[in-house]
């Protein structure tokens, strides 16, 4: 069996997690090499991949610089750097797994794509939420015509208190400038996943969201810059409470990839990540809502909900002949047929993974794994960068709505505005 061979640029979160599946299917990959500016993680991830001093590299530039080493390149660096780094890759002749979003720039998404389709070369994008089995069931739903004619989708993304407070006001993704609207960043999983379930286009979008909590003024009387000084508030928020009660797992792995309450302490007193989330300086939405016409009539209402208890996606869907719903988080998925009783579908007997994106993570990397090795098998649900952009597009439309105070965004033209630049 012809092992598929993977350098990874970027060992974040995501960069692990991918190299971890070298675990899950030791036969069928290979991790070749991997670069991160951040030695603590290159060592912690060679505890078991184990490869020679010379495959590890200070800085995806450093890597790519070298002569093709692997099948594949994984670019899951930030994002304000993947268009360099893919750019780099394709030329040096790598297919990619580049992970979302794609570029934080809109047109930076349309150079990589026409790159690729240039160089003939395959990038796959992370959607990672599309290989589930929670949302691959649902397709097979809507296909099978059992609903009738798909007429409304509503969606929502439940971030949770405490997810957009680490990644969305204190993390990586807290400026836009440094990283991509929230709309983009956050849910262009959910964008993809729209256009994909109804297999339509989009045709028209608005949107209305602000930044209401998360702001200097709404800070409470007494509290002190930093959690770690001794804040006397009683806050949801509050940073110690939060990291060391996550000891170990997400999200103290992207603090430390061995965190233990010592090391976690010492970054909370020195990084953003303990610092009163009322006196940062993020300036990304908290909340977000989308509206979107597509192709047949079928009208979409979307939400990205940051203050949810709870952590999860939720979808309903309206047919003409019958109605969908379900929870991600929970795995309740079911279906009515207009007169009839309601079906649940037991995804429970699918064995189902539930961590990495609900078992996305791994389904990702072994239908990779079989498109590179040429495996006869149903790529229908396989991200590549074309069908990726134009989720993107969306979400960048969506954006500029926002901006614009709601304004309505008509995709044909604001994608001629694109091709014109």
């Amino acid at each position: 069996m012809k092992k598929i061979t993977f350098a990874i640029a970027g060992m974040g979160n995501r960069g692990t997690q991918y190299a971890s599946k070298q675990l899950k299917f030791p036969e069928e990959m290979e991790v070749v090499a991997m670069a991160d500016n951040r030695r603590i993680r290159l060592d912690a991830a060679n505890k078991y991949l184990r490869l020679p001093e010379d495959r590890l590299f200070n800085s995806a530039e450093a890597m790519i610089a070298q002569p093709k080493m692997a099948d594949i390149m994984v670019i899951a660096t930030q994002d304000a750097q993947h268009k360099a780094h893919a750019l780099a890759a394709l030329e040096k002749g790598y297919d990619l797994l580049l992970e979302k979003p794609v570029s934080n720039h809109l047109e930076d998404c349309r150079d990589i794509a026409a790159a690729a389709r240039r160089l003939g070369r395959r990038v796959i994008v992370c959607h990672v939420l599309r290989y589930t089995v929670f949302y691959q069931q649902i397709k097979k739903i809507i296909d099978s015509g059992v609903l009738g004619k798909l007429e409304s989708v509503e969606m929502a993304e439940h971030v949770a208190y405490y997810h957009i407070a680490h990644s969305y006001v204190r993390g990586n993704w807290h400026k836009e400038a440094d990283s991509s609207p929230m709309i983009l960043a956050k849910c262009c999983h959910d964008m993809d996943l729209i256009l994909w379930l109804t297999g339509k286009k989009c045709l028209k979008v608005d949107s209305f969201g602000s930044l209401d909590h998360f702001r200097r003024e709404n800070c409470p009387p007494g509290a002190p810059a930093r959690c770690t000084d001794g804040c006397p508030v009683k806050c949801p928020f509050n940073a110690p409470k939060f990291y060391l009660s996550r000891i170990p797992g997400w999200p103290t792995s992207i603090l430390h990839p061995e965190p233990n309450e010592e090391n976690i302490m010492e970054i909370l007193r020195t990084s953003d990540y303990g610092r009163c989330v009322y006196q940062m300086d993020n300036d990304v939405v908290d909340h977000q809502t989308v509206q979107m016409l597509l192709e047949d009539g079928i009208t979409v209402s979307f939400q990205m909900l940051g203050f949810t208890a709870r952590q999860t996606r939720t979808i309903r869907l309206y047919g003409t002949e019958g109605e969908l719903w379900g929870d991600f988080k929970s795995l309740d998925l079911h279906y009515q047929r207009f007169g009839e009783d309601a079906v649940d579908v037991d995804l429970a007997s699918m064995n189902v993974e539930t961590s990495g994106h609900g078992g996305g993570d791994t389904r990702l990397i072994y239908d990779v794994i079989r498109l590179f090795r040429g495996d006869d098998f149903d790529t229908s649900a396989i991200t590549s960068i074309d069908r990726s952009v134009e989720s993107h597009y969306v979400a960048f439309a969506a954006e500029e709505s926002r901006v614009k105070g709601g304004e309505l965004v008509r995709m044909e033209d604001f994608t001629k505005k694109l091709e014109e630049k």
